[in-house]
């Protein structure tokens, strides 16, 4: 295949997705005549209003939630943030349990509490970045008041055994959160069977808009208020509700969800031939994660490669892929994740992510293990 027979393949779908032309309808009509404010009580904010209303069932329904247990936020950042910052109280139960492959926004939150003087245990990974449940088993104390762990890796895909882990945080007594960015809209996600008490998510990563996102608080949870000001999202997270955006998210997911069968099977055949075609190319490198993983993500290693190198180079030949979290792209220190993991050290500095969306062909495959075969091998 030539790169010139399509503009750009674009093989970074953990990063960012494309907008759903689902999503699009179901925003422009408050982009233009349907602008009013929900919080106002007359005619013409109504349609807003019930726009937000359907918009938190339909969420919920997706992810087996009740609408009320459902806040709308700016995304998976501010999510995080304050399930970490809200959950753990001064004076009561103040230890967080988290990983250490969180997505930064989670391990930020954390090294943030510890300033404010709250004990914070980061708990060790296995080689394939799974959190062994007997391992937060060991290390939970009384004084327990918070475990976080994601239920997906950014980087390396792997799926965390979260409803295991949510039991062992219940018999402590602790709040269970976690960060379900890279899962939500790509592999069936109930809360109620995880089990857990919060959970964060992003539009952008299922094709809604960027800029917003939800967080699951289970009803009776005790969490702090966020923002103060309005009394929008039931008086907890203040501020205008981007109607627009909540809409787009809201019709995304819906589309994500009914279409996510169809999507795991091609994006496994993507993978799996990825795999193939990698070991037939003679190529030295080691694929990163667990099997259990989100469908279409992969974390190769290349012997003796540089990450950067290889990113610049797949650019030029009109491919997109990343080098790990998108969010911390422009760092060329070795990612947390692959240091937690214990990748051997002459094949971490040559790792690329792959994230393939619905899109993708095999013949895009094809070409992209060609030109790593180009790249490295020539």
């Amino acid at each position: 295949m030539s790169n010139m027979d399509r503009t750009y393949i674009y093989a970074d779908h953990a990063a960012t997705t494309k907008l759903d032309p689902q999503a699009l309808e179901a925003m422009l009509p408050y982009l233009t005549e349907a602008y009013g404010n929900p919080s106002q009580r007359y005619a013409f904010a109504r349609p807003a209003r019930r726009a937000l209303r359907e918009a938190r069932e339909t969420v919920a329904r997706c992810i087996g939630a009740s609408p009320e247990e459902i806040y709308f936020t700016s995304g998976g950042t501010e999510s995080d943030n304050w399930a970490v910052k809200g959950s753990v109280c001064p004076g009561g139960r103040r230890r967080i349990f988290t990983s250490t492959i969180e997505h930064h926004a989670v391990l930020h939150a954390c090294a943030a509490m510890e300033r404010a003087g709250c004990p914070v245990v980061y708990l060790p990974v296995d080689a394939a970045g799974v959190l062994p449940p007997d391992t937060l088993r060991a290390a939970v104390t009384p004084d327990a008041g918070l475990v976080s762990v994601m239920l997906a890796n950014n980087e390396i895909g792997t799926v965390e055994p979260v409803r295991e882990l949510t039991g062992i945080a219940r018999q402590a007594g602790a709040l269970f959160h976690t960060d379900a960015v890279q899962a939500v809209g790509h592999i069936p996600v109930d809360v109620r069977d995880l089990g857990v008490d919060m959970l964060s998510a992003s539009a952008h990563k299922f094709g809604g808009p960027k800029g917003v996102g939800f967080l699951y608080i289970r009803s009776g949870a005790e969490l702090s208020t966020f923002m103060d000001g309005g009394g929008q999202e039931a008086g907890r997270r203040a501020g205008t509700e981007n109607i627009a955006a909540i809409a787009g998210m809201a019709a995304a997911l819906e589309a994500s969800v009914l279409r996510m069968e169809e999507n795991r099977v091609h994006l496994e055949s993507l993978t799996e031939r990825f795999r193939r075609r990698l070991a037939a190319s003679g190529l030295d490198a080691v694929l990163n994660g667990a099997e259990n993983r989100i469908p279409g993500s992969i974390s190769a290693s290349f012997r003796r490669a540089e990450g950067e190198m290889l990113l610049h180079r797949l650019d030029l030949k009109g491919i997109a892929v990343s080098t790990g979290s998108a969010c911390n792209a422009r760092s060329t220190e070795l990612s947390h994740v692959l240091r937690a993991i214990r990748v051997p050290e002459e094949y971490a500095g040559g790792t690329i992510r792959l994230t393939f969306g619905p899109e993708n062909t095999a013949e895009e495959v094809d070409y992209i293990v060609n030109c790593l075969r180009e790249i490295i091998g020539g």
